[in-house]
């Protein structure tokens, strides 16, 4: 039983450091999505997802992106346009030329355009120039990114990194569903009515690109509110494998209130835990500027309470704000890429969405969030979280959104596994599987959001201040 709860400890642990394995290619689908509208094609050596776009390669998807590459090849061939660089090949020299003629990029150099591998940062120059956007005046070079995340189809957790052909074909997905500068109409239908993209064709990728649109704009009031209050239930089934196989069971129940003002956050965390036979009850609040913990289990009640620091706290509060304001706008097609499949149902008066996420294309997330942490989160040493997560393997995950009449998000569902092997702890032969079934009941966003607090929080005894003793030190070498 003791290894199985060392398992389990450590893979809870890395469940909430939201860390998986990388991939080669995360975004496999996409390509082939792509590929069927004429958007992405590959080489003799297939798409060639896993290394760097060359700047010819995003030249070419430019030029498609502009629905133009019949007008660019007629045109070249016509000598009606043309272009000065050396170092253009022949497949490419169309493309290089119809944007060389435009106006539309410049090479390195007055006679060469430039062999090196392009950057994430020049690709979303691209694209947000074919989205209708021009540099200099609706945004500058060097916030491009931002800019791009503003407009809902680039997320810097998607594409941590070096910027490779599977990156670029995401973000190329992404950009075809999301809107014109105009507001007009998204990207790919546009191409479609100009007849640069075939309707058959681009069906699904149009039906799933419309569905997902559609329940972005059902969540974005959750997104971009800072105030939520849901009830969450949670199931996790667990299977130990060692000389022994050890099963157990589970179960979180409660229910989350957030409210977050220009200067406090305030929150109410209430959950039951079983498992192995004993219930907990947890509870956690926070306000002007303090914590509050509560913890009942076999009749014996313990309570806390700490001040938070005055820095510490206007940080939290500076990025709870901020990832508010850079949710993404409703009709968008941020995480898009993520999705292999959706379908939508009806169920009563409500409309439902099921989505399928891969096990490859949430690994880029999860390292995004990975490399964005640091090198230390929560006291985790990163490096060796990093060599355990080798260890692990996550199914597909299902996640179901529940749509009432009014258009407002009123439930979502998560299932999905994950096996550890005993390898990454150093355990050969073990393994630890756990099945997650999760449910988020939203029942208010916010201004009809009020957090509840228990009246005798005054009460609390303050949490004792560290000692030397209690701190762990180490001395330089």
């Amino acid at each position: 039983m003791r290894r199985f709860l060392t398992l389990l400890g450590t893979t809870l642990l890395l469940s909430a450091v939201l860390c998986v394995g990388a991939s080669a290619s995360d975004y496999d689908a996409v390509a082939e999505d792509l590929s069927e509208i004429g958007m992405f094609r590959g080489t003799a050596n297939g798409f060639e997802l896993d290394r760097a776009p060359t700047r010819s390669e995003a030249a070419i998807m430019l030029v498609r992106l502009y629905g133009a590459e019949e007008e660019a090849a007629a045109a070249y061939e016509a000598g009606e346009i043309s272009h000065p660089f050396t170092d253009v090949g022949e497949t490419a020299a169309p493309y290089v030329a119809y944007l060389y003629t435009n106006g539309i990029t410049n090479g390195t150099s007055a006679t060469t355009f430039g062999t090196g591998a392009c950057t994430a940062q020049n690709y979303v120059v691209f694209l947000l120039r074919a989205l209708g956007y021009e540099d200099g005046t609706d945004f500058q070079y060097a916030d491009a990114l931002t800019f791009a995340q503003e407009k809902g189809f680039y997320n810097p957790l998607m594409f941590s990194g070096t910027f490779l052909r599977d990156d670029l074909a995401a973000v190329t997905y992404q950009a075809l569903g999301t809107d014109l500068k105009d507001g007009s109409t998204y990207l790919l239908k546009s191409l479609i009515d100009a007849g640069a993209i075939d309707a058959d064709a681009a069906a699904s990728m149009t039906a799933k690109i419309e569905a997902y649109r559609s329940l972005l704009d059902a969540s974005s009031e959750m997104d971009t509110s800072a105030a939520m209050d849901a009830d969450m239930t949670a199931d996790i089934e667990m299977t130990y494998t060692g000389e022994t196989t050890e099963s157990m069971t589970m179960g979180m129940t409660g229910n989350v209130q957030m409210a977050v003002t220009e200067d406090d956050i305030q929150m109410a965390y209430v959950f039951d835990i079983n498992a192995m036979g004993e219930t907990m009850t947890m509870g956690e609040w926070m306000r002007d500027g303090w914590v509050y913990i509560q913890t009942e289990t076999g009749g014996e009640t313990v309570q806390t309470k700490t001040q938070v620091n005055t820095a510490e706290m206007q940080a939290l509060l500076e990025q709870v704000q901020s990832t508010a304001s850079m949710a993404s706008p409703a009709n968008s097609a941020d995480g898009l890429a993520l999705v292999d499949s959706i379908t939508v149902s009806t169920s009563g008066s409500n409309t439902v969405y099921t989505l399928v996420i891969s096990q490859n294309s949430i690994s880029s997330v999860m390292n995004g969030l990975l490399s964005m942490l640091g090198t230390d989160a929560a006291g985790v040493d990163l490096t060796e979280v990093t060599a355990i997560l080798n260890g692990l393997e996550f199914s597909d995950i299902t996640a179901i959104y529940t749509v009432g009449s009014n258009g407002q998000l009123r439930d979502m569902q998560m299932q999905f596994s994950m096996t550890m092997g005993g390898d990454a702890l150093g355990m050969p032969g073990e393994s630890l599987e756990m099945a997650f079934d999760m449910d988020i009941t939203v029942n208010a966003v916010g201004d009809a959001v009020t957090v509840d607090f228990p009246t005798n929080l005054d009460s609390f005894p303050e949490a004792p201040a560290e000692t030397p003793a209690d701190v762990e030190t180490t001395t330089a070498a």
